[in-house]
């Protein structure tokens, strides 16, 4: 699963998107090269997430931590918070993640946000959806756009069904403008089986940038039977493509953060596509946390020694950023960002590296 060329025209020299780094006079792997040592770890601040404060802390300290690449909204004030805190994380010598993109070819949970009229709010109500809430976006006053990244969870609790979501995407007549002003390292497109002619016509849409990109990654799940037939077909478009891919296997987004279980899901589809599935990198995602890996050496899908092992890496979502929020939540209240309280830093750091679980030499 692991074919990858890394010297093709997805790395066009003096691109303005592409920094170099040779391994051997560097801290830890290159993003490349921990993909192709299967320890590749990626942030994902949250494809509607727009806390730009907690963004630019979260990118700082997982920097510092040793990820791999960060993955944000498609918004030029995200990507200019996350860049901020990657840059002022990064020790001499050490290659800087890359800062991804995602996108969606249509409908889509992560592409959305919670609504609702607090003035309809029942004065005695619990307000079990305050309490839900893992980024307390929630409030009297209602929902804190930037901050809510599309969880769903307070749809649910709602006692009087108040809560409604409603979409949050990016007019594909204003895509290839935001993306220039990003200036992304790599892109991803979250899909679902079934949607080979939205993607379709996403990826025409692409195509402009596309050479100048490190990775494209596909982010996609659902049951097996219908998910691998469908990865064969966008194989077959991706083939053709100037920039090596990736697929992301979303085993139950958004979840990392409710507890060990949520890690099984895509331990699951990493199985199945492992054997099943065309050609390209897998990493998984959606309910990974401090678990996983151990679920990933279980199966025999980390790779020992010289094999090469069949998920390249874990990409960490919820379990991420709910790990950090007593001290993101301490920085904010001291209105100054993480990394210059060095009791709060120092702490997020050590938490960090333990949940990305890197390999000695592999990170920062």
């Amino acid at each position: 699963m692991l074919s990858v060329n890394w010297g093709g025209a997805g790395r066009c020299a003096g691109s303005p998107w592409l920094r170099r780094w040779r391994p051997d006079v560097v801290s830890g792997y290159a993003p490349e090269d921990a993909l192709r040592h299967g320890c590749w770890r990626k942030l994902i601040c949250g494809a509607s997430n727009q806390d730009l404060a907690a963004i630019t802390d979260l990118a700082w300290v997982y920097t510092r931590a040793g990820i791999h690449c960060i993955d944000v909204a498609p918004d030029p004030a995200v990507a200019a918070a996350a860049r901020q805190g990657m840059a002022a994380a990064l020790k001499p010598g050490q290659p800087p993640p890359w800062l991804m993109v995602s996108l969606n070819d249509d409908a889509d949970p992560h592409f959305r946000k919670a609504h609702f009229d607090p003035r309809h709010c029942p004065e005695d109500c619990p307000r079990p959806c305050e309490a839900t809430c893992p980024v307390a976006a929630i409030s009297t006053a209602g929902v804190a756009m930037a901050r809510c990244y599309g969880c769903g969870r307070c749809l649910a609790v709602c006692p009087l069904g108040l809560i409604e979501e409603r979409p949050w995407h990016l007019e594909r007549s204003r895509l290839l403008e935001v993306l220039e002003a990003c200036q992304p390292d790599a892109l991803e497109i979250h899909t679902r089986p079934g949607a080979v002619a939205p993607f379709t016509q996403l990826l025409t849409l692409l195509q402009p940038l596309l050479p100048r990109l490190w990775l494209l990654a596909v982010s996609a799940g659902g049951p097996l039977a219908q998910l691998i037939p469908y990865l064969w077909q966008l194989h077959g478009l991706l083939a053709k493509q100037p920039v090596p891919h990736l697929w992301q296997l979303d085993g139950r987004p958004m979840s990392g953060d409710l507890g060990r279980g949520t890690a099984h899901a895509a331990v699951a589809l990493a199985l199945g596509v492992s054997r099943h599935g065309p050609p390209g990198l897998l990493q998984v995602a959606g309910g990974v946390n401090r678990h996983t890996q151990t679920l990933l050496e279980r199966h025999g899908l980390s790779g020992h020694g010289e094999k090469p092992p069949a998920v390249a890496g874990m990409a960490f979502g919820g379990a991420a950023r709910q790990l950090l929020s007593p001290w993101l939540a301490a920085a904010q209240a001291r209105g100054k960002p993480l990394h210059q309280h060095s009791d709060l830093a120092d702490v997020a750091v050590e938490q960090a590296q333990g949940l990305l679980n890197l390999p000695a030499g592999s990170g920062a």
